[in-house]
């Protein structure tokens, strides 16, 4: 199987997450380890084949799917190679193939509000877990201060049914400690929004977690932001 690599997110330090388009049917892979989560020796900035735009060859894979995450395949990192990174315009024009106008034509009507500005979907439930989304309004891009816990970035994203306020998990938009936000990718990224740059957003559902309020579900987050002034923004 070979995918193109349109999702990498950052996680604890160490590790990341990563999941591309299958260049045959153009529907979303996440490539995952079986009981293990993905080291960050597998970016292509250190050595390894994953970094945004690139075609990855995961060879044989095993699918894994289990609702909502229904893009699970299990691949063997000794077999995967980087093809080639694709070109700004050729990676743009399959991002906007796979977008949709609507969280709901990503997720289906399993994705309901929890709360007034975060949205989930119960554990095993969801028609997906990954998608990319069309941007048609205004959105805006920040780091929030937390007391006794990490900045974190946020974005605000509404369509014609949601309006939310969503954790950004961009491996671009953080340090290489892949916990501090990176102020100066922030800003820029956040000034290209306010001038009504168009923007694909590749959105996600998280592994599930529990909150104060909430038992375990898969929330939905901004995994990464697609920019048209820069189609191809690789984290190098």
């Amino acid at each position: 199987m070979t995918i193109v690599v349109n999702h990498l997110t950052r996680m604890q330090a160490g590790y990341c997450c990563v999941a591309g388009l299958d260049v045959e049917t153009n529907r979303h892979v996440r490539p995952v380890l079986k009981g293990q989560r993905l080291p960050t020796a597998l970016l292509k900035r250190n050595g390894g084949p994953f970094d945004i735009g690139v075609m990855v060859d995961l060879g044989s894979v095993t699918p894994n799917a289990a609702r909502p995450e229904v893009e699970d395949y299990v691949f063997n990192p000794a077999a995967v190679r980087a093809v080639k990174s694709e070109t700004a315009q050729t990676f743009w024009d399959r991002l906007q193939r796979s977008t949709r106008p609507n969280l709901r034509d990503i997720f289906g009507h399993e994705l309901n509000m929890r709360g007034p500005r975060s949205c989930a979907v119960d554990t095993g439930r969801g028609i997906a877990s990954l998608g990319c989304l069309a941007v048609s309004r205004p959105s805006t891009l920040s780091i929030r201060q937390r007391a006794e816990r990490r900045d974190q970035v946020r974005m605000r994203v509404s369509d014609e049914e949601f309006a939310l306020d969503l954790g950004v998990t961009d491996i671009r938009l953080y340090e290489r400690d892949h916990v501090t936000p990176d102020a100066q990718a922030v800003q820029r990224t956040a000034e290209a929004l306010e001038r009504g740059d168009r923007a694909i957003l590749a959105v996600g559902l998280t592994r599930p977690f529990a909150t104060s309020d909430y038992p375990p579900v898969h929330w939905l987050q901004v995994n990464n932001i697609h920019l048209e002034e820069r189609r191809l923004w690789q984290l190098g």
